[in-house]
């Protein structure tokens, strides 16, 4: 379903705080067919993101470590977006 979402277990450095929450917006824009929610509909939204991204925290770090890293990298750690961009190379 969603296939942009990089898989964030067993990256190295940890998936940071701003890689789970870029994570957690996608899945919502995808499930609700919104990519800039309205005015009315911008608090609903933001509570599914925090939602999503505080299930996924917790899911990451409930999990055993990877034996292998993931395939790709993420949006966030790919060259233009890492510049600037705390704990990343």
């Amino acid at each position: 379903m969603c296939r942009n979402i990089t898989t964030l277990r067993g990256l190295q450095p940890p998936a940071t705080a701003e890689e789970v929450d870029a994570a957690a917006r996608q899945y919502v824009r995808k499930v609700s067919g919104i990519r800039e929610p309205s005015p009315p509909a911008q608090v609903a939204f933001e509570a599914a993101v925090r939602r999503v991204a505080d299930a996924t925290a917790d899911l990451l770090g409930a999990l055993p470590p990877r034996r292998l890293p993931p395939q790709s990298v993420p949006p966030l750690r790919r060259p233009r977006f890492a510049r600037g961009v705390p704990g990343l190379p």
